[in-house]
């Protein structure tokens, strides 16, 4: 197709010829028929099409924001003609990676590595590869697109934070799971005898029934739950990357509990978005939904959402620096224990009887008073 320079010579050489026919001066129509001459041969110049196929490599696939990810093209000409000097512009997000493609020979593959930008959070579209071809003065073009479209994944960035404990003990016959501790509390399951166990716990009714011996499996169901209420309402932020720290500072605080088999929930404005059982498995999962979270307008404060959820454990509140904690005063009768995370405050926010209150502006400060606010 014509770039605006070549619809520009192509639209006044229809003007120079129909003036100089129309006046009889034969030098306008040499040079509209030189502008034609060259607008044709623009077309002709980008008219073959390169023969190649594409494949895209992304590593790797999920990556923390803020750390490498590399894009690596391989590019085979199937054609009997060697290509060089070629330009091709791989999509990425909302933008482009300008990637410059070396010479190709017949049948021969090369690889082009490029970096991905990594630095905001979400899926990242990668593909596809659209080569650009033009003529040496930019008449013409014609764009061509090669290779599937993949993504990538760019997960909040992490540091690693002590759990926090509940100050409560939780009742006895509370609800087991698989992968709650090994214990001498609460009956679980009955399973078979393994060479170690505890002789006592033998179940002899059962055993005798089945002719294998069976023993009790007790665990220890008092595991606090970690609540973590993120304020997704783009009014508490002034700025995007406080957002974007708020996120990072949810997710250190989640995979620190799940990392230690504890149960864990985050909660936004618009309701739950992930629950788990507990569980260094549950880590992977609670950083792909947060790898998703956006700030938008939303129905419900952070705090009327924390006084929904069910009650007990520990609770994390994340907000702006606009952000509402005054409330969360009311939030300590229903929880074990309470910390208000806020983002870059513009001022020292209000002391909150019986709540641990946190204001960073890096995941390095959060560290930091993590430690205080377990104490």
């Amino acid at each position: 197709m014509l770039t605006r320079l070549g619809w520009g010579i192509a639209a006044v050489s229809v003007v120079l010829y129909a003036a100089g026919a129309w006046l009889g001066y034969p030098e306008p129509v040499v040079l509209a028929a030189g502008g034609v001459v060259s607008v044709v041969i623009a077309l002709l110049w980008t008219l073959p099409r390169p023969r190649l196929t594409v494949r895209r490599e992304i590593t790797p696939l999920k990556v923390a924001r803020g750390e490498s990810a590399r894009g690596v093209l391989y590019v085979t000409n199937t054609g009997r003609l060697r290509r060089s000097g070629m330009r091709a512009h791989d999509a990425c997000g909302a933008g482009e990676i300008d990637v410059e493609l070396p010479g190709l020979r017949p049948d021969r593959t090369e690889s082009v590595t490029y970096s991905l930008p990594t630095e905001r959070r979400g899926e990242i579209a990668v593909g596809p590869l659209r080569l650009v071809r033009a003529d040496p003065f930019g008449l013409a073009r014609r764009v061509r697109e090669y290779g599937d479209r993949q993504t990538l994944l760019v997960r909040p960035r992490t540091v690693v934070l002590p759990l926090l404990p509940s100050g409560r003990n939780h009742h006895l016959e509370g609800p087991t799971t698989d992968t709650a501790p090994a214990g001498t509390v609460t009956f679980h399951a009955l399973r078979e005898y393994v060479v170690g166990d505890d002789l006592r716990y033998i179940h002899w009714r059962s055993s005798a029934r089945t002719g294998t011996l069976m023993v009790r499996q007790l665990v220890d169901a008092s595991l606090p739950q970690t609540t973590i209420v993120i304020d997704t309402n783009e009014n508490a932020y002034p700025d995007a990357d406080d957002f974007e720290l708020a996120v990072d500072a949810a997710a250190s605080v989640a995979a620190g509990a799940a990392a230690r088999s504890f149960p864990v929930r985050v909660v936004t404005g618009d309701g739950p978005l992930v629950e788990t059982r507990g569980g260094a498995h549950d880590i992977e999962l609670i950083l792909d939904r947060l790898a998703r979270l956006t700030a938008h307008d939303v129905p419900h404060e952070a705090l009327d959402v924390a006084r929904r959820v069910r009650a007990g454990g520990s609770l994390v509140v994340l907000t702006g620096a606009r952000g509402q904690i005054s409330r969360a005063g009311t939030l300590r009768r229903r929880f074990d224990r309470v910390v208000c995370i806020r983002i870059r405050p513009e001022a020292p926010g209000p002391g909150l009887p019986g709540i641990a209150l946190i204001e960073m502006a890096n995941l390095d400060e959060l560290r930091a008073a993590w430690a205080g606010a377990i104490r």
